[in-house]
Parts: C-alpha cells; structure tokens; sequence
C-alpha cells in the first residue's frame, strides 16, 4: 500500500498518556496484507486521544483530551510526527473527537458539551486561538450520563455543505452551518430518548446515515437530505444479537467503501458486528470478537479492518470476506492505551 507519490502508507494511533499509552505512534501499512509495523512515538501533548490528516495528508491534528483542552498540529512528511507550533486551548473541556472541515478543525469537547472551530492557516499549522465556541444545552433520562451535554463527534457531511455533531447527553444530532469561522445551527435532530448517541457515519452514496448509540446497543438508520440539512431518523437495529450478557457500550460505526456492509464495535462484549445494508434497513450478519478489550474504535483501508483495543493495548487488524463482509482476525501490534488509528 503506497500513496499517490510511491511513499508507503502510514497509520498514525492515538493513546491516553495519563493510563500509560505513548502518545501518538507512527506505523507502516504493510503493502501485502496491511499489517502495521511501528516506526516511531510521539509524546507531544497529553491524552491525544483522537487524531484526524489533513486533505493532502501532509497534516495531523490531535486533540488533548484534558479538562484543560487542546488540539495540536504536526506536520507527517516523515517517519516521525513533527509538532507545528504550541498546542492552541480550546475552550472546552475532554475534546474527544476532531474534524478538517473548510480550513478549520472542529472538536467535539465531551466534557463542555461544545464544539470548537480552530481556523487552520495556509501552511497548515493552527491559528492561536479558536474562532467560535457551539455551546449545546439540553439532557437526557439516564441522569449518571445525561444531566447536560456531552458532545461526542463531529465530522463535515460527504457535501462538504454540513458540519455534523453528535451528542450522547442530549441525545440528538445537530446540523450546523460554518460561515466566516463560526457554526450555527441549522437542525437539531432528536433521537430515542436514553439512547446516548455517540458517533455517525454516512453511507457513500452520500443519503443515508447511521448513528451508534453508546447507552443502548443499537445503530439508527437515517436519510439525509444534503440539499436542505435534513437527518431523518428511519429505523433502529440491535447490534447484537441477543440480550448483552454484561456491560455492552458500542463506540466505533464504519460503513464500506461500496456501500454494501456496516460494521461496529461493542465494548464489554467486545465484539464487532456486521451488517448487510438493505435499503432503509439493515440486517445483522453476525458478531466476531474484537481482537481483544474494549474496542474504542474502528476505522477501514482496503478492504481491511483496524480496531483499538484500548484495555488489552493493541490495535488489530481484520480482512474483510468479500462476499459476506465478516472480518477475519489476521494481526495486532501492541499501543498500550490505544485510542484510535487513523490510516493515510
């Protein structure tokens, strides 16, 4: 696996330094089979939980998922993450989740319930300041995690029109507009009461949606209508297949390239399940365990699966059946405290 320019491909894993992880860890994308082979470390911010490349892939921004905030810039050209200037507060508390959207980089801070835009100049790096501040308000039923909100993702819409944020507090999807570096909003979509919506991710034919949901088991399959900024929910799924035998909280949601299967995964039954997409719905294929504890979250590259197992400290790796969409495990490495992996 190579890009564009011959340069073999890398993945970049983020961990939580405050449980033992390393930081960020550079690895290489094996080109026969896509196994992952560790090039270096980065300890540069604490807890850079998630990470997210620029367009050109010449970027990588984490966030500092602290009380205090931050999200920081690197430059990636080499084996070796370089920084690109101080990490820049965000004003908002656990950023969990960012996103490269429109010469900006939003983060979903959980702690705050807010979402922070960060204007990212021509050279990449970041602005020293944030732009705006999206503050959520509202709660949800289940008062140990519901009592304000907890914004838990962000991400543009395939149109690049939207900017998309999903709050498990409030247990509703908010549609925004980015003008001039701030974000106003244009829907909120309410979701089942309790269901803690966690993360999104859209179908590529660019009018369908799914939302895990992290307090109830289940995927909701929506419409989405880019013309007007519409989500409509449509139907719910279990992503098991029975009664969770113990504590069951999905995180990771990733659609396949063509379009024909879901996969999640499922932390405490550590599981990922697959689902074929038929229409409006879906219907569950089946489960196959994780690799290991707690997968924190999943992400695709040809035709393969990569999962972080945060508790057993892995990142493991699946080949994807072609004709049925089930993964097969074919090899980990290990990231104590692992994150997530974003793959360029």
């Amino acid at each position: 696996m190579a890009d564009g320019g011959g340069r073999q491909r890398r993945a970049f894993i983020g961990s939580f330094t405050a449980a033992g992880g390393p930081g960020i860890v550079t690895a290489a994308v094996a080109a026969d089979g896509g196994a992952l082979t560790a090039l270096s470390t980065l300890d540069g911010v604490p807890d850079p939980s998630y990470l997210a490349l620029s367009p050109d892939g010449e970027m990588l921004y984490a966030v500092s998922e602290t009380t205090e905030g931050a999200v920081a810039a690197y430059r990636v050209t080499g084996d070796k993450p370089e920084s690109a200037g101080p990490p820049v507060p965000v004003d908002g508390d656990s950023p969990t989740h960012l996103a490269v959207h429109a010469g900006h980089v939003l983060t979903a801070n959980y702690g705050s319930g807010s979402v922070t835009t960060v204007p990212v100049r021509p050279d990449g790096t970041l602005a020293e300041t944030p732009s705006d501040v999206l503050r959520h308000t509202g709660s949800g039923p289940y008062a140990p995690r519901q009592q304000g909100p907890h914004a838990h993702q962000v991400q543009p819409d395939p149109s690049g029109r939207w900017t998309v944020s999903v709050d498990l507090g409030t247990d509703s999807v908010r549609v925004c507009a980015l003008t001039d570096g701030r974000l106003a909003v244009h829907r909120e979509i309410a979701l089942r009461p309790g269901s803690g919506p966690r993360h999104l991710a859209f179908h590529p034919d660019g009018r369908h949606a799914y939302v895990l949901s992290e307090l109830a088991p289940t995927v909701t399959v929506c419409h989405w209508d880019a013309e007007e900024g519409v989500l409509k929910p449509l139907s719910e799924a279990q992503v098991l297949p029975g009664a969770p035998e113990g504590d069951a909280y999905p995180s990771g949601v990733v659609a396949s390239p063509d379009g024909r299967f879901l996969w999640t995964a499922t932390r405490g039954e550590d599981v990922l399940s697959t689902f074929a997409v038929e229409g409006d719905g879906l219907r569950l294929i089946g489960t196959v365990p994780c690799g290991g504890r707690w997968p924190r979250a999943l992400a695709e590259s040809g035709g393969l699966l990569y999962v972080a197992n945060e508790r057993s400290g892995d990142v493991s790796w699946f080949a994807v059946d072609p004709a049925t969409g089930l993964p097969r495990h074919a090899g980990s490495i290990e990231v104590p405290a692992v994150s997530c992996v974003v793959l360029g």
